[in-house]
């Protein structure tokens, strides 16, 4: 008889994204992406984070001052990372699994790269100005999107 006590597929997915948000050096806010077909086939993951080659010692990961003096110009989302690092390059009829609502400039690619669907954990800035502009985008692009729904499950991994 099988075991009855398995995460599902959306625990699993989720969990990845948050796992893979913990490689984020954002001393604010770490932001983890997992993009899965629609086999249920990890297709590419991503973390918030400076471009290859510019050290993160060197740029400022601040939110406020100066625009070059902050991190805004300089990081590259997880939704953006997972989508330049999928080995594919096909990701037509996916899903991504992201921990945070994805900003518009994130939305666009996502939506230009054939993703088909988006689940999130958090939706901590619903009110701002460019997650509007995602949640629009994302309905005329037929993109679904949905809330995942915390099972409040805790599994212990040591690493």
């Amino acid at each position: 008889m099988k075991r009855e006590d398995y995460i599902s597929w959306d625990e699993y997915f989720m969990g990845i994204s948050k796992l893979s948000a913990r490689r984020s050096k954002d001393p604010n806010t770490q932001v983890g992406a997992c993009i899965v077909s629609d086999k249920n086939k990890i297709l590419s993951v991503g973390y918030n984070g400076m471009p290859i080659g510019c050290s993160d010692d060197e740029l400022s990961w601040g939110r406020e001052g100066d625009f070059l003096d902050t991190k805004y110009p300089f990081v590259c989302h997880a939704e953006l990372n997972a989508i330049l690092n999928s080995a594919t390059g096909n990701l037509e009829n996916s899903t991504i699994y992201v921990s945070l609502f994805p900003c518009n400039e994130c939305a666009k690619a996502i939506i230009q790269s054939g993703i088909k669907e988006v689940v999130y954990g958090e939706d901590k800035y619903p009110d701002s100005d460019g997650v509007k502009a995602s949640r629009r985008m994302f309905a005329l692009a037929g993109v679904k999107v949905r809330e995942y729904v915390p099972t409040n499950r805790t599994e212990i991994i040591s690493l």
